[in-house]
């Protein structure tokens, strides 16, 4: 079978979209900006076209796995993504169902990292949108977060490992890919016991047509799958390794989103009164150093889980399952932040989270191959 030159497999590696991958990289990038800041545009909250950690939360709530009414819908982006990557994977025969890398202690990161993103409101995508948006906080979280990845890579260069994976069933790999379908049913029929946010109800009231979203999606996953772009795995590569193309990918997306904001009007440059943020700038660092160091020990932010997930890896799976574990957990007992500031359960649980991965990264550099 004939496969498109978009999707041509090229080189070791196997995921070359073009000749020259960092071009590739760029384009990518520039056109995953403008998708999520004109998602602004069609109807998501501001400075929040795609925000992995705040989309999953949101359908966590809309599944009734917590109680915050502001923040509750099915969000077709997450499902776009996880489709777009299934599709071309099977296309270019990347699907590869693998797993059984320790599961728990995938979990349980996850767990933390939304912890850590929901203290800061935002994951890493978000906060690049935020920086396109003008949000001055940000600045805050960019340094806490590329100061997780450095403290994650301390561990990495001591052997930090979870262990191998296995190969599994095909069928393994489609069920996560499956439920993204049934997740869509589920948001086109809006059961009774779906949970969505009442208009002007807060961000969960606030979205994109179902299509739109859902095509957003599907385009973001099919350029993150075929670039790899991931902002932890750009950082590491560019502290381990001196490379730096897949940040090119991220500048490429602030650069890009910065631009249709500031035609669009929405670039507010300031740190008091941004949207869905707030200027505690201790906290919002703290937060996103939390969530860099977990994501670093896990191999990928909450979008390349995602990513992953639609090409069949099940340990991603897990690792979003405990993300949406932690947003449950976060919006059950008080941890999240709000534009008033991080509560005070928010900030004991990042610190505990800070040593549990901490704690996790010492044991697992210190284990032997069996």
């Amino acid at each position: 079978m004939l496969i498109p030159k978009f999707f041509s497999i090229e080189g070791k590696g196997g995921y070359s979209l073009m000749k020259k991958e960092k071009t590739t990289i760029v384009v990518a990038g520039l056109i995953i900006g403008v998708i999520a800041a004109m998602l602004v545009f069609f109807g998501n909250p501001a400075n929040m076209g795609f925000c992995i950690a705040c989309f999953l939360r949101d359908t966590t709530g809309a599944l009734g796995l917590h109680s915050a009414a502001a923040v509750q819908y099915i969000r077709p982006e997450i499902i776009g993504l996880v489709l777009g990557a299934c599709i071309v994977s099977l296309i270019t025969k990347e699907f590869r169902p693998r797993g059984g890398s320790a599961p728990v202690t995938r979990f349980v990161l996850g767990a933390f990292v939304m912890i850590g993103c929901l203290m800061f409101l935002g994951c890493p995508f978000r906060m690049i949108l935020r920086l396109a948006g003008g949000d001055g906080n940000a600045i805050f979280g960019l340094v806490g977060f590329a100061a997780g990845i450095l403290t994650g890579t301390f561990f990495l260069k001591k052997g930090y490992t979870l262990k191998r994976s296995y190969k599994m069933p095909k069928l393994e790999g489609s069920i996560f890919p499956a439920v993204q379908i049934v997740m869509l049913l589920l948001l086109v029929a809006a059961p009774a016991f779906i949970h969505f946010t009442e208009p002007e109800g807060g961000p969960g009231a606030k979205h994109a047509a179902i299509l739109i979203s859902l095509a957003a999606g599907v385009i973001v996953g099919i350029l993150a799958q075929r670039t790899r772009l991931c902002m932890v795995g750009g950082i590491r590569d560019a502290v381990l390794f001196g490379e730096f193309k897949l940040l090119f990918g991220f500048v490429a997306i602030l650069v890009s989103a910065l631009i249709v904001n500031v035609a669009l009007g929405y670039f507010h440059p300031g740190f008091a009164g941004q949207p869905i943020a707030h200027t505690d700038g201790l906290w919002n660092a703290l937060g996103m150093y939390l969530a860099g160091f977990g994501c670093i020990l896990l191999g990928g932010c909450p979008m390349r889980q995602l990513i992953l997930s639609g090409e069949g890896n099940t340990d991603s799976v897990v690792t979003v399952l405990g993300l949406m574990a932690g947003a449950a957990f976060a919006h059950n007992f008080g941890l999240a932040s709000s534009a008033d500031g991080p509560t005070a359960n928010g900030k004991i649980a990042v610190v505990i989270g800070i040593i549990v991965v901490a704690v996790i990264g010492v044991v697992n550099s210190m284990r032997k191959e069996a």
